[in-house]
């Protein structure tokens, strides 16, 4: 089992969010004990930006054994076709390119996606498999 992770869940340890830090923690490490932890470079770039140097990114992230995974074509088409219909709809730019960069690598790229954002996730990409770490609930 191949679990991407979001941003949010890994901002919710580091910074940390006293309302979501514990359930965050829990899902990581159960998603860590049932098979490897990857983040798109997408994710990456988001989650650096609260490091000083990258080192200090790069250690954080290898000390919970997450991966950094590259975008392929099909997931970055993927995330255009979404991006699309999510403005084509009426979308507004509350969600920016990245979150459909980490759902697209998601889909293509994982199992599933350990995210609390999973109101936007679901409607986005209806076939994701989602595991939001506050509900509990696996979709």
């Amino acid at each position: 089992m191949i679990t991407a992770i979001d941003t949010n869940v890994l901002f919710d340890i580091l910074l940390p969010n006293k309302d979501f830090y514990e359930a965050s923690a829990r899902a990581l490490q159960t998603s860590s004990d049932g098979g490897s932890l990857v983040m798109s470079d997408a994710a990456y770039a988001e989650l650096s930006a609260h490091f000083e140097r990258q080192r200090e990114c790069d250690f954080f992230l290898e000390s919970n054994g997450i991966q950094v995974q590259s975008l392929t074509r099909e997931a970055l088409f993927l995330a255009s076709r979404a991006w699309r219909k999510y403005r084509g709809q009426g979308g507004r730019r509350m969600h920016i390119l990245s979150d459909f960069l980490i759902g697209a690598h998601a889909q293509i790229q994982a199992t599933k996606l350990l995210s609390r954002d999973r109101g936007f996730y679901r409607s986005m990409f209806p076939s994701l498999r989602l595991l939001d770490p506050v509900a509990k609930i696996t979709e």
